[in-house]
């Protein structure tokens, strides 16, 4: 059964070696500006870009978890960010907003293999056209992550997790395990918090096979210390109650994934109504 890794995004430091110690196996970094606010002004999303030199700094203090960079679409200057963030320390890449195969292999290229890439599938051009770019990426080392922000507004849904409502990522899910690519999606709040709470997330988790989850704002609140963060809650014990419901899950039968699937879907598009009224 495979283990769902936590990455979070924090710019501090002292954060990150903290919650490095405690389960989070990648720190997240954010470069991405371009088109973001446009997209997303409206929702309460991590917005802010970090800048090389708070990268580097994070890059000197952790010493287990991965330090991976999301950079802006594709654009002019790719090769420069491309540059720019490993020679800060950054040791994965996350491409977004990305919608074909030529777009795949132009990032490969100018990475060239020095470190590995995260594609974030989060337009419906490429989630549809998976099975055409999914190939490129080196199984082990390449990951996909698929981002519900974004996918969401696309498809015209007010709520972030209505595409689960249907089971649409089923398909890409059974790709993706099969080519033994690794991947992950979304966020996830604190057990007994959001609108959607991590013990019923959890689950959908297990179903489909996803290895990795963003830690939501509610675990970190942007403390720039790990004296603040742990001053907003108790980390450890918040990380413990997420893997016993992770352990809970991975002993339940598949009807049973599959009704916590329903009540998912139940609870996705009544909060989708509720925001539509």
């Amino acid at each position: 059964m495979n283990q769902l890794n936590f990455m979070m995004i924090t710019a501090s430091p002292d954060v990150a070696s903290f919650i490095e110690q405690h389960g989070v196996s990648r720190i997240f970094m954010d470069q991405e500006v371009n088109g973001k606010a446009e997209r997303q002004g409206h929702l309460d999303t991590h917005k802010a870009a970090h800048s090389l030199e708070e990268i580097a700094g994070v890059a000197s203090v952790i010493r287990h978890a991965e330090l991976m960079v999301r950079l802006n679409p594709l654009h002019s200057f790719s090769d420069k960010e491309v540059a720019g963030a490993i020679n800060s320390g950054a040791q994965r890449l996350m491409l977004p907003m990305f919608t074909k195969r030529d777009e795949v292999e132009e990032f490969l290229a100018l990475v060239n293999g020095q470190v590995p890439v995260t594609f974030l599938a989060e337009t419906p051009q490429a989630l549809v056209r998976m099975p055409d770019w999914l190939p490129l990426l080196k199984p082990g080392y390449d990951e996909v992550h698929i981002g519900l922000n974004d996918l969401s507004l696309a498809m015209g849904l007010s709520f972030l997790f209505e595409p689960l409502a249907i089971r649409l990522l089923d398909t890409a899910a059974e790709l993706l395990n099969g080519q033994e690519v690794k991947w992950g999606v979304g966020g996830m709040a604190r057990i007994g918090q959001g609108e959607l709470p991590a013990e019923i997330l959890m689950g959908e988790h297990i179903r489909l096979g996803s290895q990795w989850v963003i830690l939501s704002r509610a675990f970190h609140q942007g403390a720039a210390s790990s004296a603040a963060l742990m001053s907003q809650l108790d980390f450890p014990d918040e990380i413990t109650k997420l893997r016993e419901a992770q352990a809970r899950w991975q002993q339940a039968s598949h009807m049973e994934l599959m009704k916590n699937h329903q009540k998912i879907a139940t609870i996705a598009l009544q909060i989708g109504r509720s925001i539509d009224a």
